[in-house]
């Protein structure tokens, strides 16, 4: 398969929240706002996967929307686990920066596959 920058920026995003929810159960013993991340976190990337094997375009359009939903809840429960200080500020702020490029991408896919 040929080089995909969606693809591959939310599988490697799944990734970093795969290791952050484990260093939260293992490291913090914090469950349930880390469960909510991994299941929203990792959907983004298994949405987007999903898309490439669209039954119609607008199959497609709602598999991108709904990935984009998810990088939205995403940002919610990094600013929570932020907030109560679950994770450290550089921590935040490099998840969130790799959130906001996949929001900005999924919003472009989704607007271009609208317009075509």
């Amino acid at each position: 398969m040929k080089d995909n920058v969606i693809l591959d920026k939310s599988f490697a995003f799944a990734v970093r929240i795969v290791n952050l929810y484990k260093y939260l159960t293992e490291q913090k013993k914090e469950y349930v706002m880390s469960k909510q991340l991994l299941r929203s976190g990792t959907s983004i990337g298994a949405n987007t996967a999903e898309a490439q094997r669209a039954q119609s375009k607008p199959d497609f359009i709602s598999k991108m929307s709904i990935a984009l939903k998810e990088s939205y809840e995403v940002d919610y429960w990094l600013r929570l686990l932020w907030a109560t200080e679950y994770i450290e500020e550089n921590a935040y702020k490099s998840m969130r920066d790799d959130n906001e490029e996949l929001i900005s991408l999924l919003m472009a896919i989704s607007k271009s596959a609208k317009n075509n």
